[in-house]
């Protein structure tokens, strides 16, 4: 299920035609390595917020999750779940369950690795992603949540 929360605000005017646009990006996930899509979204976000050229910076709130870029396609996809279980298997020994006990040290250790945040350039109104280019995230947790992504639009307005 995906929705928008204050999505694709108008934002601010700022100094000399600047404009700041925040919008947030919600996502029940499963936990797990779940790889999310949120191009689509992101795109229609940018068109709305009148920001010609820019940047987009996409946070995920939280430390069990990461913003990456990937071709999203389910091979690829599989790759993923598979190389991070190999970096930082589910199963290992964690220092983090001496303090928690929460079943979920791999999650941290995962996240840390592909980092909380993104900026993705805006030219010409749109974000300058490859064609096989989407920006995705990734729930390393180790139950279902409900992911919040800060979506921020900074630039010049048009």
């Amino acid at each position: 299920m995906v929705w928008f929360v204050n999505a694709c605000g108008r934002g601010r005017p700022g100094v000399d035609g600047m404009r700041i646009v925040t919008s947030r990006i919600i996502r029940r996930t499963k936990g797990f390595s779940d790889i999310h899509d949120l191009t689509a979204e992101a795109r229609l976000c940018v068109e709305k917020s009148g920001i010609s050229n820019g940047q987009a910076l996409f946070f995920v709130v939280g430390s069990t999750a990461g913003m990456t870029t990937v071709e999203f396609e389910p091979g690829l996809v599989k790759d993923l779940k598979e190389l991070f279980e190999r970096i930082a298997p589910r199963a290992a020994a964690y220092h983090h369950e001496e303090a928690w006990h929460d079943g979920n040290g791999f999650s941290h250790v995962r996240a840390s690795l592909l980092k909380p945040s993104l900026i993705v350039p805006i030219v010409d109104g749109s974000m300058t992603l490859g064609t096989w280019q989407q920006v995705v995230l990734v729930d390393f947790d180790n139950t279902p949540r409900e992911r919040e992504v800060v979506l921020q639009i900074t630039g010049e307005a048009t």
